[in-house]
């Protein structure tokens, strides 16, 4: 069958039942009744000439055309949102929706008295919160504006460097008062360790520049509490469960937290605002970048040693 010319609105619903996994599910995430949404799906496998999706005991299986479908209905949707915001753009004043994309820790400990003072002064600003330590793809437009850890590899973008944000052990004071204060890293090993669970690649990273400043022994393996997700350990630490890695700025805010082993943790996170060059002129864009970047600057500072 000769491929047709498929609406946005069959592409939409295919990507909610691709990652939905059933037509009620996907049609509950879409606001539609499960009827519709099948004849959306019976439309586009009509009209590219393939079986999209295989019926199973647990719902919905994606046919391999599926899945060589499923990244480029990603892109479509992201173009459309893309769209969308800059067609909510106004062109006599800084006003429509900017999409921010962060880090967990950067987004909940430090961008929300940065965007609150931004909306006091633009309060046609509408901004969309994106929190993930994945690496949102900027060129494909999952979002206008990215605070990222590690410096930007992709091409035609926007990017200021903001400074390297420092990171230092940490640990409740009740808690050291119970166990003792680490004079050495050796000491560590006496200690209950808050750290990772799965080891990615920048999580390798990480670790290596650990060992560099003499903590090798800060391991999975010698983890006592395990999480990929960095407010978790945050939150951890300051509960007083054991020692972790926190940027200093952050850990001065709580009074309770105390510094460990000051001498050997030199670890830092280099911090970059970037956005793809399309965006440059969008007056909505350009200011919150501005913001963003005078913002982390000012976090990079709290946390220098003084």
């Amino acid at each position: 069958m000769a491929m047709g010319d498929p609406s946005w609105d069959l592409y939409r619903t295919f990507l909610a039942v691709l990652r939905e996994g059933s037509l009620s599910a996907a049609a509950r995430h879409l606001g539609l009744a499960q009827p519709t949404v099948g004849r959306h799906v019976d439309a586009l496998e009509q009209a590219v000439g393939q079986q999209l999706f295989t019926r199973s005991l647990h719902g919905l299986m994606p046919t391999p055309a599926a899945l060589e479908l499923g990244p480029y209905a990603e892109t479509l949707q992201a173009t459309a949102a893309a769209l969308l915001r800059a067609a909510s753009a106004s062109v006599a004043e800084v006003a429509g929706t900017v999409r921010v994309t962060a880090s967990e820790v950067i987004g909940v400990e430090v961008l929300p008295p940065i965007l609150a003072a931004l909306q006091e002064t633009h309060p046609g600003l509408t901004i969309e919160i994106v929190l993930s330590n994945a690496v949102e793809d900027l060129l494909r437009r999952d979002a206008d504006i990215a605070v990222r850890m590690v410096a930007p590899m992709q091409e035609a973008l926007v990017a200021q460097r903001v400074g390297f944000v420092p990171l230092g052990l940490h640990a409740r004071r009740d808690y050291l008062e119970r166990h003792g204060m680490p004079r050495t890293p050796a000491d560590l090993e006496l200690h209950r360790l808050i750290g990772f669970d799965r080891e990615t690649a920048i999580v390798r990273r990480f670790m290596a520049g650990a060992a560099a400043q003499g903590l090798a022994g800060f391991t999975r393996a010698r983890f006592a509490l395990r999480t990929d997700n960095d407010l978790a350990q945050l939150a951890l630490i300051r509960a007083g469960a054991g020692i972790g890695f926190c940027q200093l700025a952050v850990a001065r805010r709580s009074p309770e937290l105390v510094r460990i082993l000051p001498e050997v943790n030199g670890l830092v996170l280099d911090t970059w605002v970037a956005m793809h060059e399309n965006l440059r002129r969008a007056p909505r864009c350009r200011v919150v970048f501005d913001a963003l970047v005078a913002g982390l600057r000012r976090h990079v500072a709290a946390g220098e040693p003084g």
